[in-house]
């Protein structure tokens, strides 16, 4: 059965291409949603799929890519929208 998670991302997580290395992660779990960044800084993401699949890609957005740096990661369950297809998002 399908869950999906909203996770906001603080730190240094915009211009170190975290959005296109977490839509890689997310399309290789297999989850659905999309990544944004967002106009404080932080980037934000909305994982859908299979329970073991969505709190891999949680754990992976909590180190990032290579040049990220983590200060805080927050995450919040959310009603599933049976999206198809992990969409990288400009901004929100």
């Amino acid at each position: 059965m399908a869950v999906r998670r909203r996770v906001v991302v603080t730190g240094r997580v915009q211009g170190v291409s975290y959005r296109m290395a977490c839509a890689s992660e997310a399309r290789r779990l297999g989850c659905v949603g999309f990544v944004a960044n967002r106009a404080d800084g932080s980037v934000e993401v909305e994982i859908e799929g299979e329970p073991d699949a969505v709190q891999a890609l949680t754990e992976w957005c909590r180190r990032g890519p290579a040049l990220a740096r983590v200060e805080q990661l927050t995450a919040v369950e959310i009603p599933v929208l049976g999206e198809t297809g992990f969409a990288v998002r400009r901004g929100r």
